[in-house]
């Protein structure tokens, strides 16, 4: 994925999920990502929700992003929780 504007919500996801800009950039470079576009968990249908690892984490981080009038957004990130876990290692074997 290129790059992703977290100037918006970086902060608040670094606060509240303790996910820092450089694990969420880990996950969503890793290759064997899991994206789903759209988020089926996303209200809006808008929003794309990757699943991928980060070796500063030492663990799989789910990040939500947007796409907006050509720029990606980033808007959470958070460790990933155990259906996410699963849908990675089922999709990525």
């Amino acid at each position: 994925m290129g790059s992703v504007d977290w100037s918006e919500r970086g902060e608040y996801m670094s606060r509240r999920h303790g996910v820092s800009l450089t694990m969420a950039s880990e996950a969503l470079a890793d290759q064997d990502r899991v994206v789903f576009d759209p988020d089926p968990k996303s209200a809006t249908g808008r929003s794309v929700r990757t699943i991928g690892y980060s070796p500063t984490a030492g663990a799989l981080i789910t990040v939500i992003t947007v796409q907006h009038q050509g720029t990606v957004y980033g808007a959470n990130g958070w460790r990933s929780n155990s259906a996410d876990q699963r849908q990675y290692r089922e999709e990525s074997q």
